[in-house]
């Protein structure tokens, strides 16, 4: 037993060593059985060129740098999509079971240093309905309009929507601004799907466009807008016009394209530039 104790320890501390952590704190994600979710991480600028992958975490972390092994299943059920305009990399993972339940982390490799965490979330995979949940996780907008985003949950907890940014910008309850456009939270309850916080989005600007998340206590769900230029056919009832999520998804999990699906990027001069992902 002690040699056990010992061994575990020195296992711990070999962990502990290995990563310095820059994220803002682990979070809880609810799937359902044989859905996808999309996790974005978001990265300092100075990590633009290192390479990014994704852990999954157990007795002993198992990281996978090109987002594949044979030694972790859920890792096989992984793709990662960049985007260095952002500072931003998405994870997808899709089809997912209840063995793919467990504690992840998206990291950058520092050559010759501790390689940095920098999102943590707990995710979990169930065959009934998740404990949060959207009807989709990509919304689109117009400039100057407004969106909608339904967010259905089970537990009780502080209702908030949150910008992902260099840091997190959030509105708690109620309503508030985020980055100067109004946000407006509503809880309501429906007879079929429990309880539902209403998010709108109004005053759209082009930089609305990005990562948001739906929280309640400690889950959160990732939610992208896109906000797109309005066309001359628009008119302005058109344009304030709110898009709200379809409800008629054949499941409760979530689906999500990632926000780049080739492994390049737009460069700062608007060329490409190959993406160091492995």
């Amino acid at each position: 037993d002690r040699i056990i104790r010992s061994l575990i320890l020195n296992l711990l501390e070999f962990q502990s060593n290995l990563f310095s952590v820059v994220s803002t704190g682990a979070y809880r994600v609810s799937v359902k059985t044989g859905g996808s979710i999309t996790i974005p991480c978001r990265y300092d600028l100075k990590y633009k060129n290192n390479v990014k992958y994704l852990c999954k975490v157990g007795h002993l972390q198992i990281c996978s740098p090109d987002v594949q092994t044979d030694h972790f299943k859920s890792i096989d059920k992984a793709s990662v999509s960049h985007d260095i305009n952002k500072q931003t990399f998405t994870v997808t993972m899709t089809d997912l079971g209840t063995e793919d339940s467990g504690r992840y982390w998206c990291a950058v490799e520092i050559n010759g240093g501790s390689d940095v965490m920098i999102e943590r979330f707990q995710l979990s995979v169930t065959a009934g309905t998740p404990e949060l949940y959207v009807d989709q996780q990509e919304v689109t907008g117009v400039e100057g309009g407004s969106v909608i985003v339904k967010c259905y949950y089970r537990n009780t907890g502080n209702r908030k929507w949150c910008k992902i940014r260099d840091s997190v910008q959030c509105v708690w309850e109620n309503s508030g601004t985020t980055e100067g456009k109004s946000v407006t939270l509503q809880h309501t309850t429906d007879a079929t799907r429990g309880n539902v916080l209403t998010v709108t989005m109004s005053g759209l600007k082009m930089d609305s466009t990005g990562w948001y998340r739906c929280g309640v206590g400690d889950l959160m769900m990732p939610v992208h807008i896109t906000v797109r230029q309005q066309t001359t056919t628009q008119s302005t009832s058109t344009m304030t016009t709110t898009q709200s999520p379809t409800t008629e998804q054949p499941s409760f999990s979530p689906t999500a394209e990632p926000v780049q699906t080739d492994n390049t990027a737009q460069g700062p001069e608007g060329g490409k530039e190959k993406d160091t992902m492995r």
